[in-house]
């Protein structure tokens, strides 16, 4: 055997079709997946710790809470769970006072979500500023999102007291006036309420915000400068656009959170007066677990899934839109 011929096999069986770098892939084992395949599969396990607490904690409460809808499960009951179709959204379509807490919470999540991005704005553009102190600034405005609900809840409480908190403390001292019960006016439970949720929300739509002016160079506010251009054009040319996709993201997840609040209406009004803070979720957490009807009440929850659903995708349609028009 020539010294070519040998080189010519050898050729053949590094890349011929049977070889290590034939048709199956570049760089699979002999005989086996392509790199590619042996990858995938490698990176399936490494998301399977993240991916198994969503499918037991999250998806599958979420499927059986939609099946528990088409049932007439109640507690308390002796005779087996029925299925029932749609009867329960049929009776949720004509159940007024859903709708009427349905009208509560888009305020309640509107009012919120609005002041809070407008305020959280103007105090991420000034601790964005080189401020003295600026650390110790930005610490204490976080302080709100280290609280329990629960402890906001009962600290408003106090703030609101008709007789000696600090709010109708400090009427009485301006010569105001006398105060009043903050809390179970019809009036003034809700607007207060939507105080209490901007003040508990403002500083993660704050440090989001925040985040997103620090990865804004430098270079484009000197350029604007030198070009002549004051403190609104720079902010309008150059700031928001840099800014708006964070904006768009933490304000809808701003509504969706604020949609679904439950924990800090629940200590501070309970839905009251007379149902003037009532929730979505409060009217379902009452129907399934004051009244026992868990059947209407996981019917509830799914329409509050639908529309946020139907929120998000407008959401993510609008964010594709705009990353094909860049």
């Amino acid at each position: 055997m020539t010294l070519a011929t040998a080189k010519t096999r050898s050729g053949t069986s590094r890349n011929g079709r049977n070889g290590r770098y034939g048709r199956r892939g570049r760089g699979g084992p002999e005989g086996g997946p392509p790199r590619e395949k042996v990858i995938e599969r490698g990176a399936w396990f490494l998301v399977l710790p993240a991916l198994i607490p969503i499918l037991v904690l999250s998806v599958g409460p979420l499927l059986y809470g939609i099946t528990l809808a088409f049932t007439d499960a109640q507690s308390g009951r002796t005779e087996p769970t029925e299925w029932i179709g749609t009867l329960n959204f049929q009776d949720l379509y004509h159940d007024t006072l859903f709708w009427e807490s349905f009208r509560i919470g888009l305020l309640w999540a509107v009012g919120v979500t609005v002041p809070q991005f407008v305020l959280a704005l103007g105090l991420a553009l000034l601790l964005n500023q080189r401020l003295r102190f600026r650390w110790l600034a930005r610490a204490l405005a976080i302080i709100p999102w280290a609280m329990p609900e629960v402890v906001v809840g009962i600290m408003w409480r106090l703030v609101y007291n008709a007789d000696a908190g600090i709010l109708n403390e400090t009427i009485r001292d301006l010569g105001l006036g006398d105060g009043r019960d903050w809390l179970t006016g019809l009036a003034t439970a809700l607007p207060a309420v939507i105080v209490v949720g901007i003040w508990a929300g403002m500083p993660q739509t704050t440090v989001a915000l925040l985040a997103g002016l620090q990865n804004t160079p430098d270079e484009l506010h000197e350029a604007a400068a030198l070009d002549g251009a004051g403190a609104w054009r720079r902010f309008r040319t150059v700031t928001w656009p840099a800014l708006k996709p964070v904006a768009l993201a933490i304000t809808a997840l701003n509504f969706i959170w604020n949609f679904n609040s439950f924990a800090l209406v629940y200590v501070l009004t309970s839905g009251g007066p007379g149902g003037r803070t009532r929730l979505p979720m409060l009217f379902a957490y009452e129907e399934a677990f004051r009244y026992g009807q868990f059947g209407y009440a996981a019917a509830m929850g799914c329409v509050m899934v639908a529309v946020i659903s139907v929120l998000l995708a407008f959401y993510l349609v609008g964010r594709l839109k705009a990353e094909e028009e860049k």
